[in-house]
């Protein structure tokens, strides 16, 4: 069972039908005791980078996060939650992260330097990092096009963090991750057939790291 974190700041009903609709149980949760049974966790996120965090904190989700992280079962962030991961975002007074992957969220630059409306809205390519494979996006199509609803975005310490990249005024990472960890900074669930191909890919690496897990003595 794939277990969808409920911190009062996702998206989490189109999250859970996305999952179920790649053909995966998904169940929406406010227990951060509830992560440790899941086979899976997933860390939805919409709404400002700081308000986010103080969500997770105040509902006790911080260090379970954490720990699914170092545990080795799966994690994926989307959007703000794909943020999340990361060891601080600038936006508003600035905040604190998860710290489970180095770097920091950075803000677009505006309009008057490179001639784009802040937010980033709508349809965009991603571009997988070449010899780099991403168990993720495993069901990718030929010329990838997913939605994106995001004015700040993930500037990963480690190149080798980055599993894909987009383009918006300037070259940013789009799918992010390291081991059992995994962020993606569009909507898989709002991006259609690509983004049920994502969803469908990670829990698919649910259900095989479920399968490894069983098989240790």
């Amino acid at each position: 069972m794939i277990a969808i974190i409920d911190y009062g700041m996702g998206n989490l009903r189109s999250a859970q039908k996305g999952i179920e609709k790649a053909g995966f149980d998904a169940v929406i949760t406010e227990d951060p005791g509830d992560l440790a049974a899941a086979t899976g966790v997933v860390l939805p996120g919409v709404g400002a980078f700081k308000d986010c965090f103080e969500g997770l904190r105040s509902r006790g989700f911080v260090e379970p996060v954490r720990e699914i992280a170092r545990s080795g079962k799966p994690l994926l962030g989307i959007c703000v939650g794909m943020q999340l991961l990361f060891d601080y975002g600038v936006e508003g007074e600035g905040s604190e992260g998860l710290g489970i992957l180095p770097g920091r969220v950075e803000r677009f630059p505006d309009h008057a330097a490179t001639g784009l409306k802040v937010p980033h809205m709508g349809w965009n390519r991603i571009d997988p990092v070449a010899g780099r494979p991403c168990p993720i996006l495993r069901h990718l199509g030929p010329n990838p096009h997913v939605y994106f609803v995001h004015s700040y975005y993930p500037n990963p310490a480690r190149a080798e963090d980055v599993y894909a990249t987009a383009d918006y005024g300037l070259p940013f990472a789009a799918v992010v991750g390291r081991d059992n960890i995994f962020g993606v900074q569009f909507h898989p669930e709002k991006s259609q057939a690509e983004g049920i191909g994502i969803l469908r890919s990670f829990g698919e690496y649910v259900a095989l790291h479920a399968e490894t897990a069983c098989a240790r003595p």
